[in-house]
């Protein structure tokens, strides 16, 4: 991966979920339920098996996502960690505009 497809996926993954998390938090005036599911997508995101396993095979789904996740580059790491960061910026965003006066639906 070069560099400007490093800075294009950083930056896609954080505009994605910011935008998804921002549409969320204003349909179920809850700030911060993208950044509890997050950490769920990028289990989705890492595996490579149908998500039935976690509940037909949960005994041998979680450690083999688990061993998925340990062997992340520092690249994916960044670029999943920039939608985090996208997930949290749009609970921050939200709380100003609600204390703002600003009420969505």
């Amino acid at each position: 991966m070069n560099i400007v497809q490093f800075a294009v996926s950083i930056l896609l993954f954080f505009v994605l979920f910011f935008g998804i998390s921002f549409l969320l938090n204003m349909i179920l005036r809850s700030s911060w339920i993208m950044s509890f599911v997050y950490p769920v997508i990028v289990l989705f995101i890492v595996d490579n098996f149908p998500w039935t396993e976690y509940f037909s095979q949960p005994g041998t789904a979680f450690p083999a996502v688990f061993k998925q996740l340990g062997r992340l580059g520092i690249v994916d790491v960044v670029i999943l960690a920039s939608g985090f960061v996208g997930t949290i910026a749009a609970g921050i965003v939200i709380k100003k505009l609600r204390k703002s006066g600003y009420q969505m639906f």
